[in-house]
């Protein structure tokens, strides 16, 4: 959404990308979650009936077993809370192709973004686009402003999915999942 029109029908009516988390602070019942990752390949059809997303889940392999169950049950909905619910992937037809334990690397320095998935997911996001009004993502939340970036990179080789992309859109915000 670019200031108060919110967005529509996808450019392509494809969308494909990448999503992840870096959890600063946060725990699921006493299963501490702070520092760990995850990250999300997406993709849906506009045209397909309903829209259903297909994706894989991978959590933060520096996490315990009971740590990336945890983090893959959050970001599926499967423990609730208003926000998640209402995630795309959470409230429509979905289909979740595999959650895997990789290395996950999320770093903003020097307003350079970059995210790195094992071998999967390469990111890097350098550049913000160019517009003086409010800038929000329906992934975390309309109420959420953040930056948007033009991606230096967007490269996947995550089966079922593959792509090499740049000067595609990069949203970043922070934003508070709870149950």
């Amino acid at each position: 959404m670019v200031g108060d029109r919110k967005g529509g029908r996808s450019t392509h009516g494809l969308c494909f990308g990448v999503l992840s988390w870096l959890i600063e602070d946060g725990a699921a019942g006493d299963v501490d979650l702070s520092g760990l990752a995850v990250a999300f390949v997406i993709r849906y059809d506009d045209d397909e009936p309903g829209s259903p997303w297909s994706f894989v889940v991978h959590v933060d392999e520096r996490g315990s077993e009971e740590q990336r169950d945890a983090l893959a049950q959050i970001l599926t909905g499967k423990l609730g809370g208003d926000a998640v619910l209402r995630l795309p992937w959470v409230s429509k037809p979905s289909d979740l192709v595999a959650v895997r334990a990789s290395p996950i690397e999320i770093s903003a320095e020097g307003g350079e973004h970059r995210l790195r998935v094992g071998r999967a997911i390469s990111l890097t996001a350098t550049r913000p686009f160019d517009t003086n009004e409010r800038v929000a993502c329906g992934i975390p939340g309309y109420g959420r402003p953040g930056t948007e970036f033009v991606a230096d990179e967007l490269a996947v080789a995550d089966e079922p999915f593959a792509w090499e992309l740049s000067g595609n859109c990069a949203f970043v915000t922070d934003f508070a999942y709870s149950s």
